[in-house]
């Protein structure tokens, strides 16, 4: 294949880099830089190496320390690495003087993400929105994205946007973005004319972190197939489908899963997607029980939700993926305090039906528990309708 290099079939090599804050655990650092991994390989990148300082804030200039860039900088150039991740947005000017200093691709979270998003994209509703997001991104960028076009195309961090042309014109890109608001303003308001002419039938949401099972959830519901994959944000576009639970029709919606540090440029540009959880009688917020920080990505996920405006939503904890979780009992002899890999699912249990929120446990994949999910949702459905038509009771 000579000098060719299709990183589909030689994985690209990447390096992660990420600053551990003052008021961050080294725990919570490795966890962040765990889901930074993921990232990377969904995006079809093998991880070499992962590297972090403790800094109270990142370095304005490099992110990290002069000496901790050095020590990248060698293992870059000893191992050939194609790009070096960092697990946050960087500035343009840090972009800049860190890939002065590397001679590498750089790319930062938010890029990586918009990264995945562009793969993953299949109608032209989701193409438009993670393109926006691009241009949106790119434009402060510009100068220092072109140069790389210049140098090679394709390859992950530079799908998208600017692949086939370089355009050097800000002006240019600022039109881009226009024509893109304006055509994604009037898919919005189609979306909306959907959403209306739906009429008043209870619509229940699919909310969580990504890969937390929810279409999984969704074709076992719904009995239709709708893609499910072991990585993140298998799903972008929007997916509804009717469900009758006994006899008692409802909407159930898919959506796009939340993560940390999720890029505002996509938030943004996915207004229309999360305008179905905005007006959602009942949210479905899906729980990977098996992950090691659910805790955590329960909370990321209330932060988005309370972002999004949804307080006054009605919501179903549905942990999920109980056939993969795993414990260690302790010793009856050990007295240290227990941690989250010492509680078994019973005790998770009483802990969370002690809580102000309805649960059940499930999975979704092995098919368990789901008959008394199906009850749950009737009830919590039935109750809604109820509420919107006083008087009809033939259903019942």
């Amino acid at each position: 294949m000579g000098d060719y290099w299709d990183h589909r079939v030689y994985p690209e090599t990447v390096v992660l880099v990420g600053v551990i804050q003052r008021d961050q655990t080294d725990e919570l650092a490795n966890e962040t830089l765990n889901e930074l991994a993921f990232l990377a390989e969904t995006a079809g990148a093998e991880t070499r190496a992962l590297f972090t300082q403790r800094l109270d804030v990142p370095h304005p200039k490099t992110f990290i320390g002069s000496g901790k860039l050095a020590e990248v900088r060698d293992f870059v150039k000893e191992e050939e690495i194609d790009i070096v991740i960092f697990d946050d947005e960087l500035s343009p000017s840090q972009l800049r003087n860190i890939e002065r200093e590397l001679n590498c691709r750089i790319l930062d979270r938010t890029n990586l993400i918009l990264d995945i998003f562009a793969g993953r994209a299949q109608t032209a509703h989701a193409k438009t929105q993670v393109e926006l997001a691009q241009y949106q991104y790119l434009l402060p960028r510009l100068t220092r994205m072109w140069t790389h076009l210049e140098r090679q195309r394709g390859g992950i961090g530079l799908r998208g946007p600017g692949e086939t042309e370089i355009e050097t014109d800000r002006r240019i890109i600022r039109d881009k973005i226009a024509r893109l608001k304006e055509q994604l303003a009037k898919i919005d308001k189609q979306m909306a004319v959907q959403r209306k002419n739906r009429g008043k039938m209870v619509r229940v949401a699919l909310v969580g972190y990504t890969n937390a099972g929810k279409s999984t959830l969704m074709n076992l519901l719904s009995k239709s197939t709708v893609f499910a994959e072991d990585k993140l944000f298998a799903t972008l576009d929007t997916t509804v489908r009717k469900v009758v639970v006994e006899n008692l029709p409802f909407l159930l919606t898919d959506t796009v899963g939340f993560i940390r540090k999720l890029p505002t440029h996509l938030v943004e540009s996915f207004k229309s997607t999360l305008d179905e959880v905005r007006e959602a009688d009942l949210l479905l917020h899906v729980v990977d029980i098996s992950h090691p920080s659910y805790k955590e990505q329960i909370e990321i996920v209330d932060e988005t939700l309370a972002e999004l405006g949804t307080d006054h939503i009605p919501v179903l904890m549905v942990f999920n993926k109980a056939d993969a979780f795993t414990y260690v009992r302790k010793d009856d002899d050990d007295l240290t305090p227990g941690t989250r890999e010492n509680l078994s699912l019973d005790d998770l249990k009483k802990e969370w039906a002690s809580r102000d929120r309805a649960v059940l446990f499930i999975s979704a994949l092995k098919k368990s528990n789901i008959d008394a999910l199906k009850d749950q949702l009737y009830q919590k459905v039935k109750e809604i309708h109820v509420k919107r038509y006083p008087y009809n009771d033939l259903l019942y």
